[in-house]
């Protein structure tokens, strides 16, 4: 089995209806900055652990919530992930629809505006979608121990239902410790600096989330 596309690429639209997949949706505005960097670094970063075969249970998209459908990702956005391996090829933007909202089983969003847009979809959403940032406070605070072992693709796959669960119970507990602290700010239209700035940041948050997907740390 080979690696999954990301949903906002043009090669994604046959494996909406794969069975047993667990699927990660990335959220930001346009769908053209924010929420591809972060899809194509957590898919790069979660084949590099896992390998296909066990990558095979995970399914990494994005949608914006005024999404850009049909557009190209911005060209610095494809500089930050080709400077980063990932792959940045095939993109094209997304706009968030509920059909997104109800297959998700994590939504991840940029900032705590997306993240109320989400939930005020409904498909009981709420307990399954947190900011980026959010999400990564939580799983530090999770022993992995807790969870179920990814020796599988349906060991990879439970252990992220637990993940999320997990999450889940703790949000009312560790709260962030200011309101920015939750937010990645969009990128749009600035020079690359400022993209590069936002990619580490992504990529700073997406690390303890894939190691606690995957139970396998970085290389260093």
């Amino acid at each position: 089995m080979t690696a999954p596309q990301g949903r906002g690429s043009a090669e994604s639209d046959g494996i909406s209806g794969a069975d047993g997949a667990f699927r990660i949706l990335h959220v930001s505005t346009g769908n053209v900055c924010r929420s591809p960097i972060t899809e194509r670094l957590a898919r790069h970063a979660l084949t590099e652990r896992l390998g296909d075969m066990r990558m095979g249970g995970l399914l990494v998209e994005s949608a914006g919530t005024w999404g850009h459908e049909g557009a190209p990702m911005e060209e610095n956005a494809v500089a930050v992930l080709l400077e980063r391996g990932a792959d940045a090829d095939g993109f094209r933007g997304r706009e968030l629809l509920d059909e997104h909202v109800i297959r998700a089983d994590l939504v991840l969003t940029a900032t705590r505006d997306h993240r109320a847009q989400v939930i005020s979809m409904g498909h009981s959403a709420g307990l399954r979608t947190f900011t980026l940032k959010e999400f990564t406070r939580l799983v530090r605070a999770i022993d992995p121990a807790t969870l179920p072992a990814p020796r599988t693709a349906e060991g990879v796959v439970e252990r992220a239902q637990a993940l999320v669960q997990a999450a889940a119970a703790l949000r009312g507990w560790l709260l962030a410790p200011s309101p920015e602290a939750d937010e990645i700010y969009d990128p749009y239209g600035a020079p690359i600096p400022y993209f590069r700035s936002v990619g580490d940041e992504i990529s700073s948050a997406l690390d303890p989330v894939v190691t606690a997907l995957t139970g396998v740390p970085a290389h260093t």
